[in-house]
């Protein structure tokens, strides 16, 4: 159902939104890793464009996935007797979102800061603002690799956590982001 989420589950848009996320940032992270081992020429650049289209869509679903989470609001959580850990999982979420959205502005900086263009989706270009400058262009890429480190540290924390509820605490947090189909109660 592509409707509101239940005070149980979110809502399946939602649950696209968070996976094609998920995936997003792995294949941009992983081609930011590997995308200095690629051949010069075309597939460096071929790399390098897919890499920031995973940023450029990553910053499209945040903007959605924020709308879902306010209108409408995202199901209650589960009570848990430690507050402690619903204030570290508020933490870790804000903390998520605030990344998805700093990695690729730090990395929009590095681009503009070389003095390149920002190619949308690989079809229209905005040009820098700015002249070329190297320093800048270091702390820029410095930042952005550090936030993307941070991220997928975050992200994994994450999972773990989904995995504990899930097959320690027993509860039903995984199954909230998880297709009905999926679920076997």
């Amino acid at each position: 159902m592509a409707g509101a989420s239940t005070p149980t589950r979110y809502s399946f848009n939602a649950q696209i939104y968070h996976w094609l996320t998920v995936i997003l940032v792995v294949g941009a992270w992983t081609l930011g890793i590997v995308g200095d081992d690629l051949p010069r020429g075309p597939i460096r650049h071929y790399g390098e464009t897919i890499h920031v289209a995973c940023g450029e869509a990553v910053l499209f679903l945040l903007v959605l996935r924020l709308a879902l989470r306010v209108v409408p609001p995202a199901p209650v959580a589960e009570a848990y007797p430690h507050s402690l850990a619903i204030y570290a999982a508020k933490i870790v979420h804000l903390s998520l979102y605030a990344l998805l959205f700093a990695v690729p502005a730090a990395g929009i900086l590095t681009l503009f800061y070389g003095g390149e263009p920002l190619a949308i989706f690989g079809m229209h270009d905005i040009p820098s603002p700015w002249l070329k400058n190297r320093e800048l262009k270091h702390y820029a890429l410095e930042i952005h690799e550090l936030f993307a480190n941070l991220l997928l540290f975050l992200a994994g924390l994450h999972a773990v956590a989904a995995l504990i509820h899930h097959y320690v605490l027993k509860d039903s947090a995984l199954k909230r982001m998880l297709p009905e189909t999926w679920i076997k109660d």
